[in-house]
């Protein structure tokens, strides 16, 4: 979320892959630039700090350059439900030290500001496509929406077909995450990296005003305190494709820290 999400990417990302060994990271960089979608150039920059792999969300092409980026970045996802004819791709199959792994992305359509076509139809889609544990040893699904009973029914519908089913969209952590009946890793929201002395990551006076007079009289700005970190950690099987091991994120700035293990 804005600038101060992306120094906290820069700073603290590098460590943490060290730290914990990680495989492979995505990050949601659907808010990164000034709030309101990614540009290349953070793109550039969330990647070069160690992701893997980008998604984006609603506000995919906020920043206009995306579209041109996005044509030659294949590690810059778009939500697979965006229009028909939209730039880039809605999902990937990328390395990760000689292992497959598949990343992709819906958008929901409760309370969302216009409608989508089907996240179900077209999540089922890529899973039959891509079976995690055969043609690869991992799946991710984004599920970025609004609503936590969509999220969840996401994750159920994918249980035991993919490995991690993790929500994004609303900047606040939830405390759900599990290893659903089949072998899924959910959590219904993974929350922002960005600063929460705010309002979602806005600097607060301008949504309070709003909320309370229910007149706007500038426009939303990110805030640009001391990040937070936040996401979720898994360990899946590569032969089946299953999570062994789930746990929430949480890093720096005001939130009490979380993770598999403490962080230097």
């Amino acid at each position: 979320m804005g600038r101060a999400g992306r120094r906290a990417i820069t700073e603290v990302l590098p460590r943490m892959r060290e730290a914990w060994k990680l495989d492979f990271v995505v990050v949601n960089g659907e808010n990164a630039s000034h709030g309101a979608g990614l540009t290349g150039d953070h793109a550039k920059g969330i990647l070069a700090a160690g992701a893997d792999v980008i998604t984006l969300g609603d506000h995919a092409f906020d920043q206009r350059d995306m579209m041109q980026f996005i044509e030659s970045e294949p590690r810059v996802i778009r939500p697979l439900n965006f229009a028909k004819d939209a730039p880039g791709r809605g999902h990937g199959v990328f390395d990760a030290r000689g292992k497959k792994v598949l990343v992709t992305q819906v958008l929901g359509q409760v309370f969302m500001k216009r409608p989508f076509e089907d996240p179900f139809a077209h999540v089922e889609a890529v899973l039959k496509k891509y079976p995690a544990g055969g043609l690869v040893q991992a799946a991710l699904v984004d599920v970025h929406c609004e609503a936590t009973s969509e999220k969840m029914a996401m994750g159920h519908y994918c249980d035991g077909r993919a490995s991690v089913v993790v929500g994004t969209h609303t900047h606040v952590p939830t405390g759900d995450a599990q290893i659903l009946q089949k072998g899924t890793a959910f959590l219904s929201d993974a929350g922002m990296t960005g600063d929460y002395n705010s309002v979602i990551g806005m600097e607060k006076t301008e949504p309070m005003r709003r909320f309370v007079t229910g007149m706007a009289k500038g426009r939303f700005t990110p805030a640009e305190g001391e990040a937070t970190l936040s996401g979720l950690y898994v360990e899946t099987d590569d032969r089946t494709g299953k999570a062994l091991r789930v746990e929430p994120v949480r890093q720096g700035g005001r939130l009490a820290a979380a993770g598999p293990a403490p962080l230097a």
